[in-house]
């Protein structure tokens, strides 16, 4: 690792996003990224937290009194020891959109147990905000428990339903009877990629209900765990009647947010 030079002014900052499903982690120097990691959150997420802080050193190849800062958001921000600073998950998606694509106005964020949508000004402050974080039927659980019942992986999905010949309805609001719906349109002789195609478009029309609420405007950066579902994507700008732009890694969003707020902060 580099030596430490106090008079270095290299301000180096770290987000990290302790989220439900996944967790995520961010080293930012000079506005540029430096190391990013994603992993499972499992059963201890401060554990993990610890994990993702000495992988990140070792991958920047860094010494811990190089950083000047570290903030954490998401659902277990709190718990993170070595955080000096707690930011909200909203603010922090809605910066490190910005980041990515300054022009856009409104984030739709799926994550693995709830779904916001977030309008920003040309900075990625947040302007309003809408979330779902009581039902799982529009978020990635739903997702997960389509697999599970079609005998895939939830990487497979948005591949798998890119072959969709027929556009079916799934009609329950609740995953419990939607897996029950899903049951029955297998026993019905419905094919795999038909039925995936209708939990897709089911999620983008609870996205876009949730849309309703706030006066959003194009262009639209879907972040989050589930827009690297290409399936979802397509679902999404077809209901929404737009093409949504997704960064590189939408893992990562909210991390990175946490990270520019670091950096911020030092500046004042």
């Amino acid at each position: 690792m580099r030596k430490f030079n106090k008079m270095n002014k290299k301000i180096i900052t770290i987000g990290i996003d302790l989220g439900s499903r996944m967790s995520k982690i961010v080293v930012l120097s000079d506005d540029k990224i430096m190391y990013s990691k994603v992993r499972d959150t499992g059963v201890n997420p401060k554990k993990v937290a610890d994990t993702l802080l000495v992988d990140a050193l070792e991958g920047a190849s860094i010494s811990r009194s190089e950083i000047t800062k570290i903030f954490s958001t998401g659902y277990g921000r709190n718990i993170v020891p070595f955080s000096d600073k707690r930011i909200s998950e909203i603010s922090c998606h809605a910066k490190g959109a910005n980041y990515f694509f300054p022009s856009a106005r409104t984030i739709i964020d799926i994550g693995g147990q709830d779904s916001k949508i977030i309008i920003v000004d040309e900075k990625g402050s947040v302007k309003d905000f809408v979330m779902n974080d009581r039902c799982a039927a529009g978020t990635g659980k739903f997702l997960e428990v389509t697999a599970t019942t079609l005998e895939t992986t939830i990487d497979e999905l948005g591949d798998i339903s890119q072959s969709s010949t027929k556009k079916i309805d799934i009609n329950s609001t609740c995953v419990v009877f939607a897996e029950s719906e899903i049951i029955d349109l297998i026993a019905d002789g419905f094919e795999k990629p038909n039925i995936i195609n209708a939990i897709h478009r089911s999620i983008a029309k609870r996205t876009k209900n949730l849309t309703s609420q706030l006066h959003w405007q194009s262009p639209i950066v879907f972040t989050g765990g589930v827009a690297n579902n290409s399936g979802m994507q397509i679902a999404i700008s077809e209901i929404m009647g737009t093409k949504v732009i997704v960064p590189e890694n939408s893992f990562i969003t909210g991390a990175l947010g946490a990270a520019i707020f670091a950096k911020d902060n030092c500046a004042e």
